[in-house]
């Protein structure tokens, strides 16, 4: 890790922050709020980390906000990562030469590959007479949000192995400091290290060896999120991306970690345990609930010498997940479209918190291709965990360029063309009314545009024409130069948004699309709006369609919507720690940024 500290440092990419700063919400909140700042934010070193909750301070530095930007992003890889996608979309296309260059070219890409496979050295070359910790407290392990259960690893790379040692696998799970020595292992059950759990209980183990690496190279990071097909090691696209293999050395419990690892913890999940986890904030930028998870007990814990702990934040969009979805969105291209020739390109908008919605560009060359390829989405991986999809036709913007796409699939609207089905979801989403499965929607948005015209108000008139039949208290339309604006409706909810919908109809020559909100909302907002809006629905639940007129409801739902779950809250900064920070001058009081990502 110190070496690409320095790389950070070479190319302007880091802030070092030498005041005390507490590990207990402070910290997250700096690396919270410089994510927020995108292109121009970077990666934060604190060197005197302290807790002033246990009167405090740690030996060793934190770096968060690792993948600040794209051009972080390249220096991770070590080259463009536009580079690594082609070259894999090369790799795929691979045919049977049939001349000479074409051999030469053929064996060269083939002899390019020597280097994925890791490398497992010997126990001599274990790094771990480096220095020895007696516990967890002696890590400053975050705690990122007020109510949080506990402090909890962020950046842990969970190494584990499959019973005749023959699969590896490396995750990026929650990990909860529940004692001094024992952590909490917030494996979702689609996991393969959650399947690997499986495994050891089936054939009556009581323990599995469970090794976590922290720090090292931090392409190490972004491989374990990466959505690998099952039974493939995540490091060998460690091994592709880099050309040089990764240096793996041997822990006591049998589990192979990289050499240049910062920290070890290693010991065994014990199969027979589980504690209650959370509740956390995570990546939706809301709190998860309170659910068992197996227990690992820690047996050994390793620093190397100048060790650096890495962390990062979760909370609301954008962080620093949006840049290392970008790299995965990008390398998997080429794979996906293995499984889906006619799919030109796709977009995980941050805001959409990667899983909640995905825009994807086709070639389009029969009907209902689009419902077909939808299918195809929710089958592969883990797209399949995909909860909403638009699909557009070759001849659509560029998915980057929001200012003309979203108009172009708003005048190809139609309600007949959504396709609402129900399978699996993030085991982290709150909206549908059981954890791991729910609704989902897709939208073929490759059609002709629609020639049915709305006689369109301005949204003062609405609102006061809304309001003879339904207590509302704000409302706004948005592109309103296509063809079916949205309409956005705030309001205390005091009746079923179906019963509101129904009432709404009267005026059904003046809208097609209406997105029901909570009062709390910020209709000047649409960033958040979009990021509430694919959060709280459940396509199968929240979607009303009656006289081709939809209404969404994007509302807290509760008893009246038929909801036994609790919903839960937003992640939310304390403003008294961030007043104390602007006061310490180790943040900016930057009241636009604060309000634009709704920080407080």
């Amino acid at each position: 890790m110190k070496n690409f500290i320095e790389i950070l440092k070479q190319n302007d990419l880091l802030k070092i922050i030498e005041e005390p700063v507490d590990i207990d919400l402070e910290m997250g909140y700096i690396a919270y709020i410089e994510a927020k700042k995108q292109e121009k934010g970077k990666a934060l070193l604190f060197t005197h980390p302290i807790s002033k909750k246990e009167n405090k301070s740690y030996d060793f530095p934190v770096l968060m906000n690792t993948f600040c930007n794209e051009k972080a992003l390249n220096l991770i890889f070590t080259r463009p990562y536009l580079e690594v996608a082609d070259e894999i979309s090369k790799l795929l296309k691979l045919h049977i030469p049939t001349n000479l260059k074409s051999k030469i070219d053929f064996f060269k890409t083939l002899l390019s590959l020597k280097n994925v496979p890791p490398k497992r050295l010997s126990a001599k070359h274990s790094k771990f007479s480096f220095k020895t910790l007696n516990s967890l407290e002696e890590l400053p392990i975050l705690k990122t949000w007020q109510k949080d259960a506990s402090k909890f690893i962020t950046m842990g790379q969970v190494y584990t192995q499959n019973i005749d040692k023959t699969q590896n696998n490396l995750g990026m799970y929650r990990l909860q400091v529940s004692d001094k020595n024992e952590l909490l292992m917030h494996w979702q059950i689609h996991k393969d290290g959650a399947l690997f759990y499986h495994e050891y209980k089936k054939a009556g183990f009581k323990k599995m060896p469970v090794s976590i690496a922290i720090g090292g190279d931090p392409l190490y990071i972004w491989c374990a999120q990466a959505p690998l097909p099952k039974g493939i090691f995540e490091l060998l696209l460690y091994g592709f991306i880099k050309k040089t293999r990764a240096l793996l050395t041997p822990c006591e419990n049998g589990i192979y970690v990289p050499y240049d690892s910062d920290f070890v913890i290693e010991g065994y999940v014990d199969l027979d345990e589980f504690k209650l986890e959370g509740p956390f904030g995570d990546h939706t930028g809301f709190y998860t609930p309170q659910e068992l998870f197996p227990v690992m007990k820690v047996e050994k814990i390793y620093a190397k010498k100048d060790a650096v702990y890495q962390a990062t934040i979760v909370g609301k969009p954008p962080l620093e997940d949006k840049i290392m979805g970008l790299g995965t969105e990008r390398v998997f291209l080429p794979l996906l479209q293995t499984n889906i020739p006619d799919l030109i390109d796709y977009k995980m908008p941050e805001n959409g918190v990667f899983h909640n919605l995905i825009l994807a560009k086709i070639d389009t060359k029969y009907p209902a291709h689009a419902k077909q390829i939808m299918h195809a989405f929710w089958g592969i991986g883990q797209m399949s965990f995909v909860k909403h999809a638009i699909f557009v036709d070759k001849d659509a913007p560029d998915l980057n360029d929001y200012d003309n796409l979203i108009p172009y699939i708003l005048d190809r609207f139609n309600c007949k063309d959504l396709l609402i089905s129900e399978g699996i979801c993030d085991q982290l989403d709150h909206s549908s009314a059981n954890a791991c499965f729910g609704g989902k929607a897709g939208l073929d948005a490759t059609g002709v545009k629609t020639t049915q015209e709305l006689e369109l108000l301005e949204d003062k008139d609405l609102k006061a024409l809304f309001q003879t039949k339904l207590e509302i208290i704000d409302l706004k339309q948005f592109y309103k130069e296509s063809k079916n604006p949205i309409v956005c409706i705030l309001l205390d909810k005091k009746e079923s948004i179906k019963q509101s919908f129904e009432k709404l109809l009267d005026f059904k020559q003046h809208f097609r699309i209406l997105v029901f909100l909570d009062k709390e909302n910020q209709l000047e907002n649409p960033y958040m709006l979009v990021w509430r809006v694919v959060n709280n629905i459940d396509a199968k639940r929240d979607f009303y369609i009656a006289e081709e007129k939809i209404a969404i409801d994007a509302s807290a739902k509760n008893e009246m919507d038929g909801y036994e779950r609790v919903w839960p809250e937003e992640t939310i900064c304390s403003k008294e720690v961030i007043d104390d920070l602007i006061l310490r001058k180790i943040l900016k009081n930057d009241m636009q940024l604060f309000k634009k990502f709704e920080i407080f």
